[in-house]
């Protein structure tokens, strides 16, 4: 009878615990998605400007109502702990000092891709719909496009708008808040 090798699939847990016992350089840059710890990009910098404008745009446009996180981790579910490059949180009086954001703490998540977006549409963003995170934008930087991906279903994203320089887009969270795609994309 032939038998399947079975994956092991990583925990938040062993995660930190393998960061904990030095296995991954203090400077390391990696990130556990459905398991597996995927090395991530050096970030250059059309990448980095494309952080900094939505995490400027955002943080006037929704000041004292939300936290903003840059590359920071959240626990998406127990096998999944990415590092968005932007997430924006419910406010809490802590700032999160206890634990790493949860699903239901996130109110959307932006993710900017300039050599990852493969990546980032077949892996992330799903394993974002499996854990129930309500919203996921795409900034494609080589398109100057803003993808939003929002209203959860059973198999993912039920809408998804590509947005290009000259639409405004708007989180479902904040729909106050109205976001340039120019102003994201340079």
């Amino acid at each position: 009878m032939a038998v399947e090798p079975v994956p092991h699939l990583f925990t938040v847990d062993d995660y930190h615990a393998m960061a904990d016992a030095g296995v991954f350089a203090p400077d390391a840059r990696v990130e556990l998605i459905e398991g597996a710890i995927y090395e991530r990009a050096p970030i250059g910098p059309p990448h980095a400007s494309s952080v900094d404008r939505p995490n400027m745009l955002l943080a006037g446009a929704a000041a004292g109502r939300v936290i903003i996180r840059v590359q920071g981790p959240v626990e998406a579910n127990r096998h999944s702990e990415p590092q968005p490059d932007l997430t924006v949180l419910a406010a809490r009086d802590d700032y999160y000092g206890g634990a790493h954001p949860r699903p239901d703490d996130i109110l959307w998540v932006i993710e900017v891709s300039d050599t990852t977006l493969r990546f980032d549409r077949r892996v992330k963003l799903p394993m974002y719909a499996r854990s129930g995170i309500a919203e996921v934008w795409i900034v494609d930087v080589n398109a100057a496009t803003v993808e939003v991906h929002r209203r959860l279903g059973p198999g993912g994203y039920t809408e998804t708008i590509v947005a290009h320089p000259g639409d405004v887009v708007s989180p479902l969270a904040l729909p106050d808040v109205t976001v340039a795609v120019a102003a994201v994309v340079g």
